[in-house]
């Protein structure tokens, strides 16, 4: 009787714990919005200091208003507090229609990683995540990936999210002078990579894909995380390679075949050197002694690049990338964001068919041509360091080096007929 007593008054404590927590966060969710500046700023710290079930207050506590501007788009002024206290909380703009968290230190996502027992996704992007205006490709994965009814359900229950700014997106406005502009970013690049709860590099990502492939990505290396888990590191970096070896030769059958029926000429260059064409050559020379030797990987395909033509690109996404499906989510995200343009329906039906078109061309040229060279880099021997990894993507692959502090868009030789070349620092 007595052991049945005490069994009771811990069952009922801990009841009451979970209770007394789950108040709690119901408190600060309500205080998030509701209260003056400096008390909705301390909730909002606290929500975000409790990770994804600070978010998931959120999304409880203010289901029927996420409701009501997914069918509507009002922006009201309670919304748009709502959907600040949801993005601080995220770390991630337009949250309310993902509803993933997002760590931005790379060691608290590994301490997540490890208790939760899942990969890390890790994204690398110029920009902010959780601001308007990151770099074009973020933008995109938030409209078209993150918001993805699917997507969003998968990386929620199989990963652990992080993001790290490469550096500032750059910005440009066109002011017409009679109170019109056009703000865009001008360039920029990003990059996905799952990582396993030590940080260790098992896949990458590079730029867009569709919905579909991401998904597949994301899923191969979900399953390739789990089975090295209990691995020696000799046995999980042989498993690591065999994996890269597999997807590595999986997009090499597909891309020879596209290449095969849409009849497209690979011509050599006739002068010049890509840069990410920096991979050994005579490979009959090389001794092979070992596994690690054999599953190395190489690829030149992007020496061709230069001599295939815009036509010619479509005709190999239609084959590998036939085209991709935005789901109802990401589909009711786009029309909620161009509703102010004022568009017809013929206007959006011919946006969102080249938006289809745009997304199979980068889900090709993104596996034929980078994503095959970041196998080859990954199956080079010894573990590279993440950030001299994703340093040599965006200087090699993304063309955009750390040492070009204008990205490209300034050159000295060339006169612009403004005071100071029309450069303000």
């Amino acid at each position: 009787m007595r052991i049945a007593r005490t069994l009771a008054f811990f069952v009922t404590a801990f009841v009451l714990s979970g209770s007394i927590h789950a108040a709690n966060i119901a408190s600060l969710s309500d205080q998030a919005v509701n209260g003056n500046t400096a008390t909705a700023a301390e909730a909002i710290r606290q929500l975000r200091l409790l990770g994804p079930e600070g978010l998931n207050g959120l999304f409880a506590a203010y289901a029927f208003d996420i409701k009501d501007f997914k069918a509507t788009g009002a922006e009201t002024e309670k919304w748009r507090k709502i959907a600040a206290a949801i993005d601080t909380v995220a770390m991630q703009k337009d949250a309310y229609a993902s509803q993933l968290f997002w760590y931005t230190d790379l060691e608290a996502a590994k301490a997540a990683s490890k208790k939760a027992d899942k990969p890390i996704l890790t994204l690398r992007l110029l920009g902010n995540l959780n601001e308007e205006f990151s770099c074009a490709n973020s933008r995109l994965f938030r409209s078209l990936l993150y918001s993805n009814a699917e997507i969003s359900k998968y990386l929620r229950d199989n990963y652990i999210l992080h993001w790290k700014s490469v550096r500032p997106a750059p910005r440009i406005t066109i002011d017409f002078g009679d109170g019109r502009k056009i703000e865009r970013t001008v360039t920029g690049n990003s990059i996905h990579y799952i990582l396993d709860d030590q940080g260790s590099l098992i896949e990458a990502l590079p730029g867009l894909y569709s919905p579909k492939a991401f998904m597949i990505y994301l899923k191969q290396a979900k399953l390739v995380n789990d089975a090295i888990d209990i691995r020696t590191d000799r046995e999980k970096e042989t498993a690591l390679l065999r994996y890269r070896k597999l997807s590595f030769d999986r997009i090499k059958a597909k891309r020879d075949e596209a290449v095969s029926l849409a009849n497209v000429a690979l011509t050599e260059p006739k002068t010049g050197t890509i840069a990410i064409l920096a991979a050994p050559r005579a490979m009959s020379k090389m001794m092979v002694t070992d596994e690690t030797s054999i599953l190395r990987v190489y690829d030149e395909f992007a020496r061709f690049e230069p001599q295939i033509d815009f036509s010619d690109w479509h005709k190999l996404a239609s084959l590998y990338s036939p085209t991709p499906a935005l789901d109802a989510d990401s589909t009711a995200f786009i029309r909620r964001q161009t509703a102010k343009t004022g568009l017809s329906e013929a206007e959006f039906a011919a946006m969102f068919a080249k938006l289809q078109k745009y997304v199979a061309l980068d889900t090709t040229r993104n596996d034929f041509l980078y994503h095959m060279k970041l196998y080859e880099w990954m199956n080079e021997r010894g573990e590279a360091d993440l950030e001299s990894f994703n340093s040599r993507v965006y200087d090699q692959i993304f063309q955009t080096p750390d040492s070009d502090k204008w990205l490209g868009l300034y050159s000295t030789d060339v006169y612009t007929a403004l005071d100071g070349n029309g450069i303000v620092k």
